[in-house]
């Protein structure tokens, strides 16, 4: 039997909610440990997605719906600090309906790296690096040289199983590397775009344990173009009882008859896109128990590529179990016979070795 060296995955990865009051400054607490990494957003209406880390400064946004630059807080309104329990809301009410809109329900998801971080010098080109390797997870700042096999330090120690790249000086796609569709594909995270062809963005080479190759994109600036343009690449290793990176395929079927997605673990966090094709239903859909009361997801769904509100599911639409995620309804988004889906999870509670996990 497979055995976890993380017997609580909340020291590493959580989820927070929160109701808005539009006060600022206001401190959000309930994390747990001091966040290294903020995915916030509000549930109850349409508004970006705002993520924010360590190493850049937490007063420095990226959106992952969409393709702009890094946004520096100026007036306020962005995350100020990271405190040992969660994070400030920065006085001043520019971009408060992301964070605190006023009886807005919100949602924060929060990761565990390193702090600030430290110097890499694992590739051809030098990187800082804030890194767990317990939980697997580094963010990565880099200075592209416009190479076409450039490579870069990750600090893992091991392989990283999914990439997200985003170049912050200048208007670009995000790119997603995913160990289950390779390196000579990519996806994109603000889009529902299926996967496509692309050994340019990766150097059409596999991660290794030290550093990811990056390319000479041009067209579209996504990993290593301009030669001085800044990028962020925040980097998941697979560990048991705690993350899962995967793929499944869609049968067509309802309930009971649905996908069943092995995990290891009940999960706290799920997060999954069709990419065998393109389209408004395939969309990078994400779900996450706190939001739940049950085992059932039918609270609602986010999509990272786009800024809509929290979808409400159906009854009885996705299904978190005490070692993974049953798919319970054919749809195109959920479970189209034949497409293929890849997904990102996160532990709630371990289901390996001495740690066992209960359903709601």
């Amino acid at each position: 039997m497979a055995y976890t060296t993380i017997k609580n995955p909340g020291l590493y990865f959580n989820t927070v909610l929160y109701t808005g009051n539009n006060s600022s400054p206001r401190t959000i607490t309930g994390v747990g440990f001091q966040p290294d990494m903020n995915w916030s957003k509000i549930r109850s209406e349409s508004n970006d997605h705002w993520v924010s880390d360590a190493v850049r400064g937490a007063n420095k946004i990226i959106r992952p719906n969409g393709n702009d630059d890094e946004l520096v807080s100026g007036s306020g309104g962005y995350i100020s600090s990271f405190n040992n329990d969660g994070y400030v809301i920065a006085a001043g009410s520019g971009n408060n309906n992301n964070f605190n809109k006023s009886s807005g329900t919100m949602v924060s998801f929060n990761w565990k790296a390193n702090g600030a971080g430290s110097a890499n010098t694992a590739g051809s080109i030098n990187s800082t690096v804030s890194v767990n390797t317990t939980s697997g997870f580094s963010i990565v700042s880099y200075t592209g040289n416009a190479n076409s096999t450039a490579t870069v330090g990750h600090g893992l120690g091991v392989a990283p199983s999914m990439i997200l790249f985003k170049r912050r000086s200048t208007n670009s796609n995000w790119f997603v590397y995913h160990k289950s569709v390779g390196a000579g594909k990519s996806l994109k995270l603000n889009a529902a775009d299926a996967e496509s062809s692309n050994t340019i963005s990766f150097g059409n080479t596999t991660p290794t344990s030290t550093v990811f190759t990056v390319g000479d994109d041009g067209g579209d600036y996504g990993t290593n173009y301009p030669n001085g343009g800044t990028f962020v690449a925040y980097c998941f290793a697979e560990k048991t009882g705690y993350s899962k990176f995967g793929t499944f395929v869609g049968n067509g079927t309802a309930y009971p008859n649905s996908p069943f997605i092995y995990l290891g673990f009940k999960p706290s966090f799920f997060m999954w896109k069709n990419i065998s094709e393109g389209g408004g239903d395939d969309n990078w859909n994400m779900v996450n128990a706190a939001a739940q009361q049950y085992n059932i997801q039918d609270a609602g769904y986010l999509q990272a590529n786009n800024a809509t509100g929290e979808n409400g599911f159906g009854a009885n639409e996705i299904n978190f179990l005490s070692n993974g995620v049953k798919i319970d309804k054919a749809s195109s988004y959920h479970n189209q016979n034949g497409s293929t889906y890849i997904y990102m999870a996160f532990a709630e509670q371990p289901l390996v070795g001495d740690n066992p996990a209960t359903a709601r």
